[in-house]
């Protein structure tokens, strides 16, 4: 009967999401219905699976590989200062109205959160409702990461202002109840040792992080589909890092979040994190889900009139920890995106589940709490969702457009800053020259600096861009700018070096930090070569009505799609694909993956469409 019960959650793991994809049930997230399965397979309803000890293995596996991932999930890039670029238009707009951070709204909005909780658990614990107000606090102020990135990825949000910020918010929902409860089970629990010990886990994440840092270019180098180095290395430190965690007293669930920490840190290929969540959410995560849903016997906690009472309690009490995010959200967005900012950070699920699952082991929740408190989060998931995709609109500052400034004026720079002001880009130029300034201030949008320094070009928000271009004749002053505006935070950084031995000097470091470099004398040799051994280039790329363009998938929508199946395949022609520094020749059937570079020949104005498609980061 064990056998036939593995089975049976299997062969409803494999049937779920094709019942999904069949009637379109897009409401619902996968982990919610993955519940509601294991119910229907449960006690409550057909009784056809039972309990062992193999699925209970499978089950703590998924949810420590629920966590690893998690950990995964985390955008450190969140926490850069850098300014926001504003263009002096929507500067205009807002008036002398402060622009919060994302990070400080999101801050801000969990502060509240947990402030809530905190008076939500004591409320609970008045009314009788449940006896520890710590531990329904940290309950109440989790927030399911994986709903809302999920969420915010169909709306194309995650790159934006707005979904920066709630995506903050929802990482913070799943950090400090984590650490909350590894402090709780450490005060309250019979087993526990002394908070000091949780540092030593930290250290071990340290020595792991410092070991393998340098070794993880190698790694990737040498990995073969027979050794796959880069997963054998992630379950090591998953198990590391629980075997640690647990050994100083804290919960295994911490360990698998900051090995998700680690991994994320170590920067691996987009290729690797797809290989991992295939193993996670393909086979692990879902026997967790459902065997949640098995473990509740409904027929048992229906039938408790104190318990009927406990649902829809909690549910308002989920709901009314997070009220407080709302008011925060208005200090920068709309008041629409802020109700919808604040129903989809309602939901929660993923946390829910773990801290339950610790609070049965240390026999603090009766099995009618734990069913209550999971129920009220099953409605949180059905509802969060739904009224944000019906109450988010589009910010004004998401409709922006990209914006450029170019350092240098001159008869390279000022013709591409004119033609490119038509298209979809905001250029501003920024000289030190006088007389530049004064030839080309009636044609361009030209700014004139007292020097090239590079902390007096920082000062004057030269670097609040989206793309700088450093077409100055001063290679040396280039090359200097041209690394300040990278550790500022400027996404793209396109550099000028008309002297080769400059460029000869110092290309490798600035190719290493990202900076794209270009040499004048280099690209009229290749052209004239192209020209030569393909002479429709020049006509490509001089026409007026089709001409060459080059965009990289950032859009995981459109990752792993081939490219007869796209929707816009009928306005293209792809010529050229540039995937891990090697051209692959693309077919009706090439798979797209993330990062790669299309180069592909449309209209101006479809092109234009395309690009800002394919190129949305999500």
């Amino acid at each position: 009967m064990d056998q036939v019960s593995v089975l049976i959650i299997l062969a409803a793991a494999l049937v779920t999401p094709l019942v999904m994809a069949k009637f379109n049930l897009t409401v619902l997230p996968t982990a919610v219905v993955e519940i509601l399965v294991g119910i229907m397979l449960g006690p409550s309803l057909f009784n056809i699976v039972h309990t062992n000890d193999t699925l209970t293995l499978l089950s703590n596996t998924g949810v420590i590989f629920l966590m690893f991932l998690s950990g995964m999930e985390i955008d450190f890039s969140l926490f850069n200062r850098r300014k926001q670029p504003q263009t002096p238009l929507a500067a205009k707009a807002a008036g002398s109205a402060p622009k919060y951070s994302p990070v400080f709204i999101a801050v801000s909005s969990y502060v509240a959160i947990a402030a809530s909780s905190l008076l939500l658990g004591f409320i609970c614990q008045w009314t009788g409702l449940f006896k520890d107000p710590w531990l329904a606090a940290i309950i109440f102020m989790t927030i399911s990461l994986g709903i809302v990135i999920a969420t915010l990825k169909e709306k194309e949000l995650l790159s934006k202002p707005f979904g920066q910020t709630v995506l903050l918010i929802a990482a913070l929902g799943e950090i400090i109840p984590l650490f909350a409860l590894t402090i709780y089970a450490s005060i309250f629990g019979k087993g526990g040792k002394s908070l000091w010990l949780l540092l030593l886990l930290f250290l071990a994440a340290g020595i792991l992080f410092r070991r393998f840092k340098p070794f993880f270019t190698f790694f990737e180098r040498i990995n073969k589909s027979t050794t796959q180095l880069d997963i054998r290395l992630a379950f090591f430190l998953i198990f590391s890092m629980v075997v640690i965690a647990e050994s100083v007293g804290a919960e295994g669930i911490l360990g698998a979040f900051v090995a998700g920490i680690v991994m994320k840190l170590l920067q691996p290929q987009e290729d690797t994190r797809t290989r991992l969540d295939g193993i996670g959410y393909g086979f692990f995560i879902p026997m967790f889900f459902m065997m949640s849903g098995v473990e509740l016997n409904l027929r048992t906690l229906l039938a408790d009139s104190a318990t009927i009472l406990l649902i829809p309690a909690f549910f308002v009490a989920y709901l009314l920890a997070k009220a407080g995010v709302y008011f925060i959200l208005r200090l920068r967005f709309k008041r629409g995106n802020a109700f919808a900012g604040m129903a989809i950070t309602s939901a929660t699920i993923t946390m829910v589940l773990a801290v339950l699952q610790v609070a049965k082991t240390m026999k603090v929740v009766t099995s009618q709490q734990s069913g209550a408190f999971l129920l009220a989060a099953i409605l949180t998931c059905v509802l969060g969702p739904l009224l944000f995709n019906t109450g988010y609109t589009a910010e004004a500052e998401d409709l922006k457009k990209s914006t450029v400034h170019f350092i240098g004026t001159n008869l390279l720079t000022v013709p591409v800053a004119q033609q490119l002001a038509h298209s979809w880009y905001d250029i501003s130029m920024y000289t030190d020259k006088e007389a530049n300034y004064k030839t080309y201030n009636s044609e361009v949008n030209v700014s004139l600096l007292q020097s090239l320094d590079t902390d007096y070009v920082t000062a004057q928000d030269v670097f609040d861009a989206d793309i700088v271009v450093l077409g100055h004749f001063n290679a040396n002053k280039n090359y200097e700018l041209a690394k300040a505006a990278k550790a500022y935070g400027v996404n793209r950084v396109i550099v000028r070096f008309e002297d080769r031995n400059v460029l000869d000097e110092r290309e490798d470091e600035l190719t290493a930090l990202g900076i794209e470099v270009y040499n004048t004398p280099n690209v009229n040799i290749a052209m004239l070569r192209s020209l030569i051994e393909a002479p429709t280039t020049l006509r490509m790329m001089t026409a007026s009505t089709s001409a060459v363009y080059e965009v990289a998938l950032r859009n995981r929508r459109y990752t792993d799609q081939q490219i007869r199946n796209l929707d816009f395949v009928g306005d293209v022609t792809i010529s050229q694909i540039f995937r891990n520094g090697h051209f692959v020749r693309p077919t009706g059937g090439t798979l797209l993956k993330f990062n790669d570079r299309i180069i592909f020949t449309s209209t101006p104005e479809k092109a234009r469409e395309i690009r800002r498609e394919l190129g949305i980061l999500n």
